[in-house]
């Protein structure tokens, strides 16, 4: 399985050009990826820096024909003409088993500019069994709602876990009831906006209370001590003083052995972000 994510900024690159197009292109050189996971996709805001009003959901569907598009929408307001709409995308060829939409904490924080947030996840099928893929992007402001959105998204992991561990009955299947679409092994990406010596990275690889496979850092485990490649501020220092890395990939515990490589492409200035690409081997 090859799974990219990335943080796109409305496809707006460090030219300034607003490109989806390009966008898709460049993560099609990187890699012929299976899933991709965005984030920062917009419909109907035309205030963003060089964007219109273009729907920017349809649009990427339209560009990867064969895949599935998954959006989420942390922010969904009134507008001129149609709603106004920011947030995450999942798109995937893999066979799908489910979608869950999950809002994330929003605790008040005064003084600290914030929008809503919003993790979707998606159950796929592979050869490596049902695989849950969960994206979002985490408050930038407020290291309050930060926090609580991070220990929200391992403690979604640890219910997902516990659900898997309860028999299914029967009688459910075609139901609404149905759980046999739970999935322990997971992978989650995200513009995390914390580096790896925050609080908050270690938050979401704690134990699970339901002792299923916890999170684990994807680069740490075929890099070890290697720090990690930045993929933010890396051309543009007007955010920090020095590149970071905010953008990571974790998966659970029992995928650890099946993660082939972790590469952060430094090179390309087509959104503030640089894209991450994994590799699971899955024979």
């Amino acid at each position: 399985m090859k799974l990219i994510t990335w943080n796109i900024q409305w496809g707006r690159g460090l030219d300034g050009k607003v490109d989806l197009a390009r966008i898709v292109a460049h993560a099609r050189a990187m890699a012929d990826f299976d899933v991709i996971n965005l984030q920062e996709v917009a419909d109907n805001f035309p205030g963003l820096a060089g964007n219109d009003d273009a729907d920017q959901f349809a649009r990427l569907a339209a560009l990867l024909p064969g895949y599935t598009m998954l959006p989420g929408y942390g922010v969904e307001v009134p507008g001129p003409g149609r709603h106004r709409r920011f947030g995450n995308v999942i798109l995937t060829r893999l066979p799908l088993v489910s979608v869950r939409r999950h809002a994330l904490p929003w605790p008040a924080d005064p003084g600290k500019e914030s929008m809503p947030r919003v993790a979707i996840e998606a159950t796929v099928k592979c050869a490596l069994g049902p695989v849950r893929i969960t994206t979002t992007h985490l408050e930038y402001y407020s290291d309050v709602m930060r926090s609580a959105q991070a220990n929200r998204l391992r403690e979604l992991h640890d219910e997902a876990c516990a659900r898997a561990q309860l028999p299914g009955h029967p009688t459910d299947e075609g139901s609404p009831f149905d759980r046999t679409a739970q999935a322990v092994s997971a992978i989650l990406t995200a513009d995390f906006n914390f580096p790896p010596d925050n609080p908050s990275y270690d938050a979401i690889q704690e134990p699970l209370a339901s002792g299923g496979p916890s999170y684990v850092d994807a680069w740490k485990l075929v890099n070890g001590r290697k720090a990690h490649d930045p993929t933010f501020c890396v051309f543009d220092l007007r955010w920090a003083k020095r590149p970071i890395c905010c953008d990571f990939i974790f998966v659970s515990e029992d995928l650890a052995s099946r993660v082939r490589s972790v590469r952060v492409d430094t090179d390309t200035k087509l959104s503030d972000h640089q894209p991450v690409l994994l590799e699971l081997d899955d024979r």
